[in-house]
C-alpha cells in the first residue's frame, strides 16, 4: 500500500518545489494543490462554494484510488488553516490520511521577505497559471495572512498530528528540506 506525504505551510514558502525535490529521491508521485486548483478555476469561481466543494472532491476521489494502486507512495500539498477553519480543514485532511496506513505531515514556515520573493520564481508560475497575476497573487498572500493562521503555534502540531515534522525553510534549498524529510521518515 502506498504511503501519503502531506505538505502543508502558507502560500509561497515552497511546498510544491520541496514535493518535487522529495518525489526525485523517493519515486513518489506528486499531487500538488494547483493541480486540482488551476482546472477546477476554469470552470468555477475561486470565491464560490462550488469551487471548493469540486476542488475537494476531485482531490478526494484521486487520493482514494491512489490509495488502493501499487505506487510507492504519493506527496500532497496544500494550505492548512489552523485557526478559524480549523475543524473543517482537519476533517478534509483526516479523511485524506484515513485512506492510507502509513501517513507522515510535513509543516513549512518561512519568513514573509522569502515568501514574497518565492512568490514570483519561475517554477511557481510555470505550474501555477492563477499566480501569474503578480499583482493579483501578492494581495491574495497578505489578505490570507489576515483571514487564516496557515502555520501552527509552537507544540501545536505535534498534538493534532501523528508523523509530523516542521521545519522552518527560509534559508533551507527544496533539495535539502526533501533530504531532511525523507530521512526523519525513512521514505
Amino acid at each position: 500500500m502506498p504511503k501519503f506525504v502531506l505538505i502543508i505551510g502558507p502560500q509561497a514558502v515552497g511546498k510544491m518545489t520541496v514535493g518535487q525535490e522529495l518525489a526525485k529521491i523517493t519515486g513518489y508521485k506528486l499531487f500538488h494543490n494547483h493541480m486540482t486548483i488551476e482546472m477546477v478555476r476554469l470552470i468555477f469561481d475561486y470565491s464560490k462554494e462550488s469551487y471548493r466543494r469540486m476542488n475537494q472532491l476531485i482531490r478526494y476521489e484521486v487520493l482514494k484510488e491512489f490509495a488502493k494502486s501499487n505506487e510507492k507512495g504519493i506527496i500532497v500539498t496544500g494550505c492548512f488553516d489552523f485557526g478559524k477553519d480549523f475543524e473543517l480543514e482537519k476533517k478534509e485532511t483526516d479523511k485524506w490520511m484515513n485512506l492510507f496506513e502509513e501517513s507522515y505531515v510535513v509543516e513549512l514556515e518561512a519568513d514573509l521577505e522569502e515568501r514574497l520573493k518565492r512568490n514570483t520564481t519561475p517554477n511557481r508560475l510555470e505550474h501555477k497559471a492563477s499566480k501569474r497575476n503578480l499583482e493579483w497573487s501578492k494581495k491574495d498572500l497578505l489578505r490570507s495572512m489576515e483571514k487564516h493562521r496557515l502555520n501552527s503555534n509552537l507544540g501545536e502540531g505535534e498534538k493534532i498530528f501523528k508523523n509530523y515534522l516542521k521545519i522552518n525553510n527560509t534559508n533551507i534549498e527544496a533539495n535539502e528540506t526533501a533530504r531532511m524529510i525523507k530521512e526523519r521518515f525513512n521514505l
